[in-house]
């Protein structure tokens, strides 16, 4: 696979864009301004990766969101600057420890703190290095996702002479970084600390060491080298790399960045990377600073920890689409990432894109699935929920789609997976999500005697509506009744309704449910529920 090509955009939108406010159109805004001012033609964005583990979901969330930015840069220029998003991978990193996946850790031993890119291939032959190989993933990743992009790596810009220049002004205001730098290290950390990384003739491997010279003139560093001896490299063509933070603020002087997001735990060093760019003769770029993600304990995600939702996760359960909506509502608010959070944002991304349907171009770039389709929003016919979707794999004891479908066309008359791809789409998901995610915790209770009174009466009312699919009339069926049995408030009776027939607090609407699941079967499923059946199975 390659990079997709960007999308056209209507010019429909071009004059709706000046006023829009969504969170894209506000960065945007910032990045037009910038290019007034500096007089460039061409905007470039920029999102980092760190190929000592494969790409995860925070990368996606990056390159996605970015990518909404630069489709509302677009919109407000009215597509007339030119724009490139640059993924630039951080491969000549040395390798600090090594990952839990390779297959032999003892083969890896000899590589550590060598570069990425000069660490051997643990799993296959098909790549020259651990970096390769990880960089090669990220790409098929960011393919897979139609991205438009342009790959970057650290080695080959570092070894191509595309930092050279900006390498030797970082050699010639060595003292203006140090004074950067110093003030934010410890006692011991300092006495030590340089910005230049050589790495080692000898080794191979990238050095923690004070630099004993740095020569502005030859564009040259000497420092120790691990047999005891000082050595003399040029600071271009892959001989040195810098420490994280001054390479930060390098990259975007040395290739003009205008915008890159990063997470709140980059947030203290900011003004690190802004100063060290502009001390290298660049403009810092625009920044977006968003929140990082929580588990379902509220607590900070770590890949370490295997804490959180992975990307592939997700997609076994719901669209990409629906990730997408999760990324770009709130980057700015710490929220959950975990399985729970995925039929909402399921049924709320169809809503959105039903919702835009009917919409005016200025609604339109407020609502939340122009940006997850980055202005080329399509329109699926999905009739059903997913949530409507998921109780009825509970209900119908459904292991796979086909049983789904013998529900739904009696529902849509017609409807088959060929004529609803998108609905049977969503069907296979609600299956997954069920049988791994919502079976093994649900619970039923047993009725009230008040609850068994009004769930009995439903029971023989539902009877004159036989064959029925009119979901307003039976919703209205079921309200009626909650009303007749006084219960106050009225959603405690829809609560008792999902408790004792569903196993769960809290559902779709009970008339849509009773409408796809078939009047007769919602007879037989309260019978069961009032002669206890129902919570032998949750016990089983």
């Amino acid at each position: 696979m390659s990079p997709a090509p960007l999308p056209e955009l209507d010019p429909a939108f071009f004059d709706a864009a000046q006023t829009a406010r969504a969170w894209p159109f506000e960065e945007a805004r910032k990045l037009v301004a910038r290019l007034e001012k500096t007089g460039k033609k061409e905007a470039l964005f920029e999102t980092g990766y760190g190929p000592s583990g494969l790409p995860h979901i925070g990368t996606f969330g990056e390159v996605a969101r970015t990518t909404m930015v630069r489709t509302a840069f677009r919109l407000l220029t009215r597509d007339q600057v030119p724009t490139r998003l640059l993924c630039f991978s951080d491969d000549m990193d040395g390798m600090r420890k090594i990952p839990e996946t390779v297959p032999s850790k003892e083969a890896m031993e000899p590589h550590l703190q060598k570069p990425l890119t000069s660490v051997p291939d643990p799993w296959t032959n098909e790549h020259n290095s651990f970096g390769d190989h990880n960089n090669a993933m990220l790409r098929r990743f960011l393919d897979t996702f139609g991205f438009d992009y342009e790959f970057a790596s650290a080695t080959d810009y570092y070894k191509s002479g595309r930092f050279d220049t900006v390498l030797r002004l970082a050699a010639e205001r060595y003292d203006d970084i140090m004074a950067v730098m110093l003030p934010t290290l410890g006692a011991e950390r300092q006495a030590t600390y340089s910005p230049f990384l050589p790495i080692s003739p000898i080794s191979g491997r990238v050095l923690y060491v004070p630099m004993k010279e740095v020569n502005a003139k030859d564009g040259t560093v000497t420092f120790t080298d691990e047999d005891g001896r000082d050595t003399t490299v040029p600071v271009t063509g892959g001989h040195v790399k810098l420490q994280w933070k001054p390479d930060f603020g390098m990259r975007w002087a040395a290739l003009g960045v205008d915008f890159e997001m990063f997470g709140k735990d980059h947030q203290t060093n900011q003004h690190i990377y802004d100063k060290i760019c502009a001390i290298l003769g660049g403009t810092p770029p625009e920044h977006y600073v968003y929140e990082l993600f929580l588990d379902s304990e509220g607590q900070k995600i770590s890949k370490s920890k295997g804490n959180g939702l992975t990307i592939d996760e997700w997609l076994t359960y719901a669209s990409t689409e629906s990730l997408g909506l999760y990324m770009f509502l709130k980057p700015r608010v710490a929220k959950r990432l975990h399985f729970d959070v995925i039929p909402r944002q399921v049924d709320d991304y169809y809503s959105h894109v039903a919702a835009y349907q009917e919409q005016d171009a200025a609604a339109r770039l407020e609502n939340p699935a122009f940006h997850v389709h980055y202005g080329d929003v399509p329109n699926p016919d999905v009739p059903l929920s997913f949530a409507l979707l998921l109780n009825l794999v509970a209900t119908a004891n459904a292991q796979d789609t086909k049983v789904m479908w013998g529900f739904i066309s009696r529902y849509i008359p017609g409807a088959s997976p060929v004529t609803h791809p998108e609905l049977d789409k969503l069907a296979g998901y609600a299956v997954r999500y069920f049988n791994d995610r919502v079976k093994p915790f649900k619970t039923y209770r047993a009725p009230t005697d008040h609850e068994r009174a009004a769930l009995e009466d439903l029971r023989t009312q539902l009877e004159a509506y036989a064959g029925s699919t009119d979901a307003e009339a039976l919703q209205n069926l079921v309200y009626e009744i909650g009303k007749a049995h006084k219960f106050e408030p009225l959603r405690d009776w829809f609560k008792a309704i999902y408790q004792v027939l569903l196993g769960e607090d809290q559902g779709p609407r009970f008339g849509s449910f009773i409408a796809l699941y078939g009047v007769g079967e919602t007879r037989r499923l309260i019978e069961d529920a009032l002669e206890g059946k129902l919570l032998n199975s949750s016990a089983a």
